[in-house]
């Protein structure tokens, strides 16, 4: 029943790119390569996928690996770890700086589908991009899986240990912060102290979480500085949970069937767009 439910999120999240929008902020990159439907990045990840070994979120039928977090840490570790690296400089204090991290990312980043972005149902961008971006023009468009991915990596980068967490239609980032009494806190395989960063709300407190997902057993990767790899997770992800108890879900078919055919029906209407 658990792996059901870990998959219905999972499926969740994959769907919810498929609302279409009306008009464009197109940009493009030179380092960006078409390959029929996907559209591949320098490290051969797929940005308009999160399925699959080689898409942005690796999702898989036992789990997810948030492998974009990946293109902004340790070797690869550029302007968005700079960033936090810089605050942690600015705010000794541990809560200040946490709050001024995620208020640079909620009030820079401008929450925009990726439809009226990239006219793609879905597309990620890494955390140097978005920061980029932000620097050149003082802020940035993005939705939720951008500024969570923005988020870890800064908040990494400053010293906190930080995950990407995954809710039915929603991903989100967290930060481990104990001491941090202002928001709901979530434990993490048993571990309290993990706070919610839900920066797609123009007016979102750090630790504000949606009713719908307290009391709800949700899951998260903690982020590490990890290879690059093109390979579907083997490891199921953890378990977070707010409040005193989680619900069940339960779905009828397999879900790596429910995936892959959202897949195909995405790519049907990407066709239709063109």
């Amino acid at each position: 029943m658990k792996k059901l439910k870990l998959l219905f999120i999972l499926v969740m999240v994959l769907s919810s790119g498929l609302v279409a929008s009306s008009f464009a902020w197109a940009t493009s990159s030179t380092e960006f390569r078409t390959v029929g439907d996907d559209v591949f990045d320098d490290w051969d990840i797929s940005r308009t996928r999160a399925v699959g070994a080689d898409g942005f979120y690796q999702i898989s039928e036992v789990g997810f690996r948030p492998v974009i977090a990946f293109e902004s840490l340790g070797e690869e570790a550029d302007t968005a770890y700079r960033l936090g690296e810089q605050l942690a400089s600015q705010y000794p204090d541990r809560i200040q700086r946490a709050e001024k991290i995620f208020y640079y990312v909620r009030d820079r980043v401008r929450y925009t589908p990726d439809k009226d972005q990239f006219q793609y149902d879905e597309f990620a961008q890494n955390a140097d991009e978005l920061a980029d971006t932000i620097a050149k023009n003082g802020f940035a468009h993005g939705d939720c899986e951008d500024s969570a991915v923005l988020l870890v990596v800064m908040y990494k980068a400053a010293g906190y240990r930080s995950a990407i967490a995954v809710a039915p239609g929603h991903t989100a980032a967290m930060v481990f912060l104990p001491e941090y009494k202002k928001g709901s806190s979530f434990k993490m395989n048993d571990e309290e102290g993990w706070v919610w960063a839900e920066a797609t709300g123009s007016k979102n407190p750090l630790g504000w979480v949606g009713k719908e997902f307290i009391n709800e057993e949700l899951y998260a990767y903690e982020i590490q500085e990890e290879r690059i790899t093109r390979a579907e997770p083997t490891v199921a992800p953890a378990t977070i949970i707010t409040g005193g108890g989680g619900g069940s879900a339960s779905f009828p078919i397999p879900f790596f069937s429910i995936i892959f055919l959202l897949w195909f029906i995405s790519r049907l209407f990407r066709r239709r767009a063109r």
